[in-house]
């Protein structure tokens, strides 16, 4: 039987980590490979930042290379800090749920929109797109501007919901959550503005779980 695949928070905040675990309950099943969420205690409490990113890829290195039980590697961050690096230290196959997130987004529609955590965070997730070659299928990124914190509670759910209708307005056929903290939402959310809101931290773990059951 295979490893487990290891869904690993990249900040030390344990309320994020708690959120996906929920999250992914539905894609524990019988004989498939365990699904483990770990939070980095080294990491930055939030990853909000550039700098924030780039703090979390040592501890993230550690990790992975400790790990080298894991069947597969989910990198639960929507800055994929440290996913080119990682990937070179295991065999295991390693996810971004950035990355996870808009090629879900891309499989549903033809143009898709993120709701970020903050107007910070989007300079770098269009870097992240122009290198994945797909930002003429963005229609827009809109922030929260809330601190990753704030995005996992139950209050955010309004402001999640503002931003998402705009960015529908804006074109967007579906959204990204661009942010793992947002996981509760995106139930709710696919509700409430009638469009498919994609959980990246989901995405990821499908896609790891299709990996390691077809093998």
């Amino acid at each position: 039987m295979t490893g487990p695949i290891l869904v690993v928070n990249p900040n030390s905040n344990p309320a994020v980590t708690a959120g996906m675990d929920t999250a992914l309950a539905p894609y524990r099943l019988p004989g498939a490979p365990e699904i483990h969420c770990l939070t980095l205690e080294d990491g930055p409490f939030g990853i909000e930042s550039q700098a924030d990113a780039q703090n979390a890829i040592q501890p993230l290195m550690r990790l992975v290379k400790a790990r080298q039980d894991a069947g597969a590697i989910v990198i639960a961050c929507y800055s994929d800090p440290g996913l080119d690096v990682c990937r070179t230290l295991t065999a295991a196959p390693v996810f971004g749920i950035q990355e996870a997130g808009i090629l879900t987004a891309m499989a549903r529609a033809d143009r898709f929109g993120v709701i970020a955590v903050a107007d910070g965070s989007i300079p770098r997730h269009r870097l992240a797109l122009r290198r994945m070659g797909v930002l003429g299928r963005l229609a827009a990124e809109r922030a929260v501007n809330l601190s990753v914190d704030d995005t996992a509670r139950p209050e955010a759910f309004d402001r999640l919901r503002e931003v998402g209708a705009a960015l529908k307005s804006d074109g967007a056929e579906a959204l990204v959550l661009g942010c793992a903290g947002m996981a509760r939402h995106q139930a709710p959310l696919t509700e409430a503005l009638g469009l498919p809101v994609i959980d990246p931290v989901r995405a990821a773990v499908a896609m790891a779980l299709g990996t390691l059951l077809a093998r």
